[in-house]
């Protein structure tokens, strides 16, 4: 374990890609192969189940620390990491023998068996891991029992290192990795040592994805990448990216999580149990009705199911948008360019018909221009905008330009200028500053300035709702939350003024004076019955604070019900 340690705390402490390659070449070097396992399967995004709840943790770090419940939870607010808290309030025991054991016997012995461990017995073992491991080891301890394990590498990265240390091609390691996070696979060092294997002939696993290629966000003009004619151009759709491989007599259906997500779309399973031996597709799953893709709640009705019913089957239905052929009767076609693709896709869906399965249309355009009019098309269409890959484009690995190109040209978010009513603190580096906050809108616009002042001040006397109605004053409406899209500048400023204007505290929560306006864009808005609003917004992100519009001149939810007009995608 202390070799893992090192490892996360070496790729923590580190910005450069080069140093964090070097760090994981080091420990590769000197990992068992069951350790490497279990290293390989965290630094590629793999999480465990939570097998500790919070509570539990909180619990245990105020009998370990003797802390009262109000210092621990101000130490967690300043630190803003409750592993790295606990790892601070815990004192270290010189009485406990410490533990000596590898990450793979943490994984086996300690970690995994608390999940079916009964709750009266969870805290004393919790207790006891403290007690004899390292505060960095007691860190590490809490990210991988509560689920919140994270580590700044991409796969990229690791299969680059993994490649350096043993000589077998990046690309082949990047194959060979699909699937390995999955949650029903339990690492081994055999599985790492086939990894490894030198043999680039080595069969796939049946059954398996092949790496996604993605794309890049488009931050140019259109017309600066060439001819329309070398593109081919789709609609960007808001559902499930997945591959849907027919192998060995099963259809699997694989996410770009790296997720086996079979079960939860059983008709889609059922409908391409005749396709050809070997046939992989790339595309999207999405509900389905009235020739067009419905909103993304609908879609999250079928997720993390381990039974999809019937009924749900009928009032969500599915269908798989195919945009890419990846494989045919056992013949990968990734290297081939992007038009040779789509000619042998438009032939597979042609012999293959099926109301689950779609072709992706190809967009027919004359210029950029004539896109850029079509473009503005896309949520009425319930799209996000246009998908372009060139027509000489190889099928590539994750998100690269050394096979060709992939850009998402996506429609300007919609926006909203609201109110700042709440906050609270960030996490990580931004433990110190106020940076998540809870936005609101006008629940009829004030009639002056003076009356929107006059709800600012009856906020900040402490006045209730129902009293500054009862004087005629508009409520402020809670809508959203965000935590992106300021510059660390623009963060300690608007920081400056929460701590100035707070008037009442809830826990983490603070209330603020509202004074600020921000505009907040967004991708879609939709009706919920889940938020006092009654709307829901979809990927809020700040743009800018709005130092040049007075408080009473934010937007209503009037303004939000206007939004919500001919707009399918929901939340």
């Amino acid at each position: 374990m202390k070799q893992f340690v090192q490892l996360f705390s070496d790729l923590d402490a580190s910005t450069s890609t080069l140093r964090k390659v070097q760090a994981m070449v080091q420990y590769f070097q000197k990992a068992e192969p069951a350790d490497a396992a279990w290293a390989v399967y965290f630094l590629a995004g793999g999480k465990p189940r939570r097998t500790v709840p919070t509570r539990t943790l909180r619990q245990a770090a105020l009998l370990a620390s003797g802390l009262p419940e109000w210092l621990f939870e101000e130490s967690y607010q300043a630190v803003g990491d409750l592993a790295e808290t606990i790892a601070h309030v815990v004192p270290i025991s010189s009485q406990a023998e410490p533990l000596q054991l590898s990450l793979a016997q943490w994984m086996h012995h300690i970690i995994l068996p608390l999940r079916d461990t009964p709750e009266d017995e969870r805290l004393p073992k919790v207790l006891d891991v403290w007690q004899r491991s390292s505060a960095a080891e007691r860190f590490l301890f809490v990210k991988l029992v509560g689920g919140g394990f994270r580590v700044g590498v991409s796969k990229l990265l690791l299969t680059r290192a993994l490649s350096e240390w043993c000589g077998v091609d990046a690309k082949l390691l990047a194959q060979r990795l699909m699937g390995y996070t999955d949650a029903t696979q339990m690492p081994t060092a055999q599985a790492f040592e086939a990894l490894l294997q030198p043999d680039s002939a080595q069969a796939r696993p049946a059954g398996q994805p092949l790496p996604f290629f993605l794309a890049h966000p488009l931050q140019v003009e259109p017309d600066t990448l060439g001819p329309v004619s070398d593109w081919l151009v789709e609609w960007k759709y808001d559902g499930i990216r997945a591959q849907i491989i027919r192998e060995a007599g099963q259809v699997w259906i694989w996410s770009r999580g790296e997720e086996l997500v079979s079960h939860q779309f059983p008709e889609l399973v059922n409908a391409f149990a005749d396709w050809p031996e070997g046939s992989i597709l790339d595309g999207e799953i999405l509900v389905w009705r009235g020739g067009q893709p419905a909103g993304f709640k609908d879609l999250q009705t079928r997720l993390n199911r381990k039974v999809v019913s019937t009924r749900l089957q009928a009032e969500h239905p599915v269908v798989f948008l195919a945009y890419d052929l990846l494989m045919h009767r056992a013949s990968v076609s990734t290297p081939q360019p992007q038009r040779q693709r789509r000619a042998a896709l438009e032939a597979f869906v042609q012999q293959h018909p099926s109301p689950h399965l779609l072709l992706s249309e190809s967009v027919q355009a004359d210029s950029w221009q004539a896109l850029a009019t079509l473009r503005e098309e896309s949520r009425a269409r319930g799209v996000e905008g246009f998908m372009l890959k060139h027509l000489d484009s190889a099928y590539g690995v994750g998100r690269t330009k050394a096979d060709g190109v992939w850009w998402k040209w996506k429609i300007d978010p919609m926006t909203v200028d609201c109110v700042l009513v709440y906050a609270q603190r960030g996490h990580g580096r931004r433990a110190s500053l106020y940076t998540d906050y809870t936005f609101a809108v006008w629940e009829f616009t004030p009639a002056n300035g003076e009356q929107a002042q006059a709800v600012a001040q009856a906020i900040a006397n402490g006045d209730t709702v129902e009293h500054s109605q009862a004087r005629g004053l508009p409520r402020l409406v809670p809508f959203a939350k965000a935590y992106s899209g300021l510059t660390d500048e623009e963060f300690k400023r608007v920081d400056a003024v929460i701590r100035k204007t707070t008037v009442n505290k809830f826990g983490p929560v603070r209330t603020v004076v509202p004074s600020l306006v921000f505009e907040l864009g967004f991708e879609a808005i939709a009706p919920s019955s889940r938020h006092k609003s009654g709307v829901a917004v979809r990927f809020p992100r700040m743009l800018r604070i709005r130092d040049d519009k007075p408080l009473h001149e934010a937007d209503t939810l009037g303004s939000l019900a206007a939004l919500m007009t001919d707009t399918p995608i929901q939340e």
